[in-house]
């Protein structure tokens, strides 16, 4: 099978039965091609999600609170795969543009639910346009969506280890 693959401009034809001699080539490593994706689908969003006055990881952040607020930090950062001490920047900026609140949970101090405001939950009207316009804008239809996103939540679990110790093989 005859696989192409253009990265940056330059076109990598390859044939995919070749075998094991090729497996190092640049072109074949899954890695770089989920990582030049990630990298183009993420800067592809950028002009659509100006618009809303967020980044890429802000507008994750609020999909979460749209999705069901107020929520802890730990509930977010379990909801993204990220380390809370990765979101609470993103949620001191997303507080200082008047999205979200962050209050200290009465009789446990350690815990700090997330809420929006009147002006984050409005922006949810706005957000209802960006995957459609980023289908648009990628060429993709829903059901390619559906499949490349069955795909990677595959990948996904691929990667994890149902007992939560390190990626399983």
């Amino acid at each position: 099978m005859i696989s192409a693959l253009t990265i940056y401009g330059r076109t990598h034809v390859t044939d995919v039965t070749e075998g094991t001699q090729d497996d190092l080539l640049l072109e074949h490593q899954l890695c770089f091609a989920l990582t030049v994706a990630s990298r183009s689908v993420v800067g592809a969003y950028k002009p659509v999600l100006d618009k809303l006055g967020l980044t890429h990881p802000q507008y994750l952040v609020m999909l979460c609170l749209w999705e069901s607020s107020p929520r802890s930090v730990r509930d977010i950062s379990g909801a993204l795969a990220q380390e809370p001490a990765t979101i609470s920047p993103l949620l001191r900026r997303l507080e200082a543009a008047g999205f979200i609140t962050r209050q200290r949970v009465p009789g446990d101090e350690r815990t700090l639910a997330v809420g929006l405001t009147p002006v984050g939950a409005a922006l949810r009207e706005q957000a209802t346009a960006v995957p459609g316009t980023m289908m648009e804008r990628l060429g993709l239809t829903r059901e390619e969506v559906t499949e490349l996103h069955a795909s990677m939540v595959g990948l996904i679990a691929a990667t994890k280890d149902p007992s939560g110790g390190p990626p399983r093989r």
